[in-house]
Parts: structure tokens; sequence; C-alpha cells
């Protein structure tokens, strides 16, 4: 009788998966990444060394995930980053880079009672540049504003509200510091929308010098570009504007805003026309304002 030996031998072992270690340079050209994104003016297409780096953060998902981050510890949001808008950051309330607005208004203007008019021009810009969902999600489409436009926006906005407050028998007269549109259109109302010199250059505190200050800060922090003088000085939205207004649209301010009807014409002029059947639009109750308080 023949016996078979059965050999065993040990299994092969499973080569595991190389990672490469990340080294000081990769880190290094992710935190660069993030600082050409902390610089919203500046173009892809104008910039050599940060076309590449983007191209690489699409193309390596390691690298990706080291620049989100470099940008998370530095308290910031990825929203995008493309050919088109660049890495498009937005702050977190806690992050270093965060505007407040108070700190904005403080630079604005030494009175600290125009916070809520520079918060509410704010929050009208992006509603007359963005007024309808569809062009919030169209990579393509491109707001236009004027500084005259946006203060009868507003002007229209204010009177719907006294309308609606008139007709619920509500006369109060909310204090500065009340939270909402409903406090904001009382002193906006009352501000000059020029200012009194003799030849109505545009005063700091008028209404539309406060809203001069809001597109001047827009235009320097890359979301709107100047496009002439007309109306005040005209404006188009870039990429970057509308991935931060789709990052506020949920707001309460910004709903209570669009839901009054006030619907702006899209080319920038101060032409407004009411929308029918918003009667029985309610007020959001505690709608903030935008930035950070």
């Amino acid at each position: 009788m023949t016996e078979h030996v059965v050999e065993w031998s040990e299994p092969e072992a499973v080569a595991a998966p190389v990672i490469a270690a990340v080294t000081p340079a990769d880190a290094a050209d992710a935190a660069r990444l993030v600082a050409f994104g902390l610089q919203p003016k500046l173009q892809p297409a104008r910039d050599q060394e940060y076309a590449e780096l983007l191209r690489r953060y699409r193309e390596d998902p390691p690298f990706a995930r080291l620049a989100d981050a470099v940008a998370a510890g530095l308290g910031l949001v990825v929203l995008e980053v493309s050919p088109r808008a660049g890495m498009a950051v937005t702050a977190a309330e806690d992050s270093v880079f965060a505007v407040r607005m108070g700190d904005y208004a403080r630079r604005a203007s030494a009175d600290s009672g125009d916070r809520f008019l520079h918060g509410l021009a704010h929050l009208a810009v992006a509603a007359m540049a963005f007024p309808r969902p569809e062009d919030l999600a169209d990579d393509g489409y491109i707001g236009r504003v004027s500084v005259n436009g946006v203060d009868a926006f507003v002007r229209q906005a204010c009177r719907r509200l006294e309308e609606r407050a008139e007709e619920e028998g509500r006369n109060t007269d909310p204090a500065t510091e009340s939270p909402g549109l409903e406090a904001a259109w009382r002193i906006w109302a009352r501000r000059s929308s020029t200012g009194a010199t003799k030849d109505a250059r545009r005063l700091a505190g008028s209404t539309t010098g406060i809203v001069g200050k809001a597109v001047a800060f827009l235009t320097d922090s890359g979301f709107l570009q100047r496009t002439g003088d007309d109306s005040g000085g005209t404006y188009r939205t870039t990429a970057r504007y509308q991935l931060q207004v789709r990052d506020m649209a949920g707001s309460a301010a910004m709903a209570e805003l669009l839901e009054l009807g006030i619907v702006p014409v899209t080319d920038g002029t101060a032409s407004l026309l009411p929308a029918e059947d918003t009667d029985d639009v309610e007020l959001a109750a505690g709608a903030g304002l935008p930035f950070h308080s």
C-alpha cells in the first residue's frame, strides 16, 4: 500500500496596498492651495500654479483630503473646487477668517446703530442678484445689481412691510436691537437716500452710501465685479458669490425678504414690480440678518 504524503505549505502572504506617506512638500502644496482660495480675486486661469494645484486636487484623492483637512483646521468650509470658482471657501463662525457683521459695520461707520442697515444692504444685494432658486442652481447664471436699484428694492420692501403692519393694526416702533426685517424697515425708511448736501452727493450714512459700502466690500472680496457707473454703480456677480449665497439661502431673513414678492428686473435697474397673491405671507419669527453677530 502506497502512502501519500501531503505536504503543507504556508499560504502566500497578500501584499498590503502601499500607501504613499504624506510628505512635507504635499502638506505645503495643500496649504498653498488653501492660501490661493483665500485670495478671492485671483483667477485660476491667470495663475499657472493655482491651476495646477486645482488639477491635482481633482485627480489626486489623497491630496484632496489633505487640502480639505488643512482648510478644516483653519475653520474654513470648502464650498467648491473647480476651474470656474477656484478653491471657494467660506469661514465657519469660530474661524479667525470669519467676517462678523459688528466688525464690518464698525469699519464702515462709527455709528453702531447702522449695524442693521449694513446687514440689510447685504441681504438685499443677495436677494436682487439671485431672486429665484433656479438662478442659484444654474452655474452659468450671472446676477446684476446697481446701488440705486438695491436701495429702491429695500424701500419698496419697507413700504410693503409698513402696509402689512397697518393692515394688521400693529403700529409699534421696534427698537434698533430687535431682530428681523420688521424692525429694520423702519430704520431704513427714515434714513435719507442720498443725504442733504447741496450737490446731492452720496453721504456715507445715507442708504445709497450704505449700499455703496456693501457692494465695495463684496467687490474687494471677489464676490462682485464692477461693470459701470450708472445708477450709482453697476455690478455683476461672480461664481464665488453664487456659492456664498447658496450657503446663506436658507436663512430666515433671506426667505422673508424674497417672500415679500418684490421681484427686481435682472438688468440691475431700479424698476421693481410687486408680485401677485403675496398677502398671506407671514413674517419669519426671529429672522436674523446675514453675517455672524
